[in-house]
């Protein structure tokens, strides 16, 4: 796998920017294995809130790019050997984050609050953070959490028909690729840190990011920036094909293409001296689109004091028109006579324009012309666009406009012949010819391209209707990606009501791995009325499907105290620590007597033990602290004197539970005043822990307990 460039290579990150990362790193770490509250963690979040707020004084935000393996960083990638910074890197990317971003203004708690849901193992979540919607990734007001698929990029697409080898090269390019494309949005946008909004496709826009560069006044950091970003994509455009780079050629292209002369010619100028500016025109040329190649010659030429002929530049234009338009046998030829002649350009140029200003406006004409070599399809082009747009102008539809909506629906984009048809001035020719559109054949010509054209398949879904239901499901069981899985539930979930039934008779025939987004849209709609019960797919195989099937029954009232039975008694230790959520606030007594007889099963991890064990402790059955103090004394075997039993996490559960729910109980006086004792620092704190109260968003991976103070003190 190619990586990115790194500091000390093309770039130095500086040691704040480094000693942060590494803190970002340890702090992720020891949320992870420490639980909320734990000494070690005191510190760690105060130490990383200063340096945040030291780096924040300098710059508005400070956003970190994410690779498999490194982080991007003001246009410094680190290095791929460092274990802690790759560690950092690889828990980010398990969460589908592409990106992270801190505010002025960020506040310790919500430093917390980021670190311990990031911290949480995206194996032990539902799914990864960054499927999660806006309610997730922007829960904190001067943090946010980017994902990795950026959809409006289209970088990240992978190819369905690649072989399972190939997988993980294919998403790391894509990963690169969009790295680099969205790190030098964010560098060009960093003093309009606004205009910059990954929901908002225009948001990464090449025109909106040129627009920037070209408004920003003349900084040399920002300007190095700038060109880390422009050196690193020439570098992965000269190794990279397929639709990832084809994407971010596209998109540097359009970039350059709207930068003035000037801009440009700075932007070179700052790339290093006269060989390292050649390098990049060399790197450009073998990977970006030629427009883009002719206009970095122009710019290195006037950066270097040289001076390309005019004549040059007009040949290279003149190849440069036959490669994107000629016919199909010219084009490669003509492709690599231009980058060949660029290539040898580099080797030095002086030549002043000899010719007078009238012939040199001609000759630039005619480098501007199409190639007049024709086949016969573009002699003879067929415009059903014209004969449709003429027919709707004249409120008639004959022969010539059925067959022209006929081709137009043909093709893979069929925005342009809906666009028509939504704009058509008759009501009456709108529906007609929307019912001849909107086919379920239609359909499923557009739910067989990749990737997904969402856009279109909504509009013909609002207009077919239930119609639609068995195209979409049939496309959904085929589906592999979850992505693409995602989209057409939502297709499914725009039917409305009537996609219920549809949806029912489809699930007992489904794939497991399948079943549980279905069940979820479902449960999301209680008002569709469809006959759905959850509670029936309890006893499923899938551990997911149960988990989907538990999550829904414990938000219902009525059903929460059997679902957290069932939850706890389950095999699967994601669904037993669901139950487990839900039993930290008020543990029913069935589900205190399961925990009981698990408390001591091999089978469970011993953080999942000790968990139960702080769930029980809150029930208000009369054997409750009796039960609590025997996991936390033992009475010797010689001399009958009441001992601490051997530190653990069950023990110390135990205790919390005593001193919490049952301080003034008898049964727990003993306990409490031999860990009072204890010279053990864990023991002693969890001999003093009081109630808590409850708060609105608990940390992620910890249930929260709460307690009724009045009950405790009767």
């Amino acid at each position: 796998m190619s990586r990115l460039a790194t500091a000390g290579e093309s770039a130095t990150l500086s040691k704040e920017l480094t000693d942060f990362l590494i803190e970002f790193s340890i702090g992720l770490h020891k949320n992870a294995i420490y639980p909320a509250g734990h000494p070690l963690l005191e510190n760690t979040t105060t130490d990383l809130s200063a340096r945040l707020a030291a780096l924040l004084r300098e710059r508005a935000a400070l956003s970190l790019g994410v690779a498999r393996h490194q982080l991007i960083i003001e246009g410094v990638a680190t290095d791929e050997g460092n274990p802690v910074l790759r560690e950092l890197a690889n828990r980010l990317h398990k969460h589908h984050l592409g990106a992270v971003k801190f505010s002025v203004g960020v506040t310790e708690d919500e430093l917390t609050d980021m670190l311990s849901t990031v911290s949480v193992d995206a194996g032990r979540l539902p799914r990864p953070l960054g499927l999660e919607g806006p309610e997730v990734l922007t829960q904190w007001p001067h943090i946010r959490l980017f994902p990795l698929t950026f959809a409006q990029l289209q970088l990240l697409e992978e190819d369905p028909n690649a072989g399972d080898e190939d997988d993980d090269g294919q998403k790391a390019s894509g990963s690169r690729a969009a790295a680099l494309w969205v790190g030098l949005a964010r560098a060009a946008l960093v003093a309009q840190a606004d205009k910059l909004d990954t929901d908002d496709p225009a948001g990464v826009d090449p025109a909106v990011v040129a627009q920037a560069i070209e408004e920003h006044k003349r900084d040399a950091a920002y300007d190095q920036v700038v060109v880390g970003y422009l050196l690193q994509i020439a570098e992965e455009l000269k190794h990279k094909s397929g639709r990832e780079a084809a994407a971010l050629q596209r998109r540097i292209s359009q970039l350059i293409a709207q930068l003035s002369p000037a801009t440009l010619e700075r932007l070179v100028r700052m790339g290093g001296n006269r060989k390292q500016q050649q390098k990049f025109v060399l790197d450009a040329a073998q990977g970006m689109a030629l427009d883009a190649v002719i206009e970095l010659v122009r710019a290195a030429s006037e950066s270097s004091g040289q001076n390309v002929s005019h004549s040059m530049v007009r040949m290279l234009s003149k190849l440069a028109t036959h490669a994107e338009s000629g016919p199909s046998t010219t084009r490669t030829q003509a492709d690599g006579a231009l980058r060949d002649q660029v290539k040898k350009l580099m080797e030095g140029w002086a030549l002043d324009d000899p010719n007078p200003d009238g012939y040199r406006e001609a000759l630039e004409k005619m480098a501007r012309a199409e190639p007049q070599q024709r086949t016969v399809e573009h002699s003879f082009p067929i415009e059903p666009e014209r004969l449709l747009a003429m027919g709707l102008e004249i409120e008639t539809l004959g022969d010539q406009v059925w067959r022209s909506a006929d081709v137009m629906a043909q093709r893979s984009d069929v925005a342009p012949l809906l666009n028509l048809v939504d704009n058509a001035p008759s009501l009456w020719m709108r529906d007609a010819l929307w019912r001849h559109v909107a086919t379920p054949q239609q359909l499923r010509l557009q739910l067989a391209l990749e990737p997904l054209p969402v856009a279109t398949l909504e509009r013909i879904v609002r207009r077919m209707g239930v119609a639609a239901a068995d195209a979409l499901l049939d496309a959904f069981e085929e589906a592999t990606d979850e992505r693409r899985q995602q989209s057409l539930a939502q297709l499914l979930e725009r039917i409305g009501p009537a996609a219920g039934p549809e949806i029912l008779a489809r699930l007992p025939g489904m794939r497991w791995t399948l079943l549980r987004p279905l069940l979820a849209l479902l449960g999301r709609h209680p008002e569709w009325a469809c006959g759905f019960d959850a509670a029936q797919w309890m006893d499923h195989p899938d551990a997911a499907v149960r988990r989907e099937t538990l999550r829904q029954l414990l938000r219902a009232p009525q059903t929460r105290d059997a679902a957290i039975v069932r939850a706890l008694a389950d095999a699967d230790e994601g669904n037993v620590r669901l139950g487990l959520g839900a039993a930290m606030t008020n543990c029913p007594h069935d589900a205190a007597l399961v925990l009981r007889t698990r408390a001591d099963e091999a089978l469970l991890s011993p953080d999942l033990r000790a968990l139960g064990i702080r769930a029980l402790s809150s029930d208000r059955a009369t054997d409750t602290p009796t039960w609590l103090a025997n996991r936390v004394v033992k009475v010797g075997k010689l001399i009958k004197r009441e001992a601490l039993v051997g530190k653990s996490p069950e023990m110390l559960a135990a205790l919390e539970g005593l001193a919490i729910h049952w301080r003034t109980h008898p049964a727990a006086k003993q306990p409490l005043a031999l860990a009072a004792a204890s010279g053990d620092v864990e023991i002693v704190a969890a001999a003093a822990m009081t109630a808590r109260p409850r708060s609105e968003t608990p940390s992620a991976g910890e249930p929260l307990i709460a307690v009724d103070t009045d009950a405790e003190m009767a």
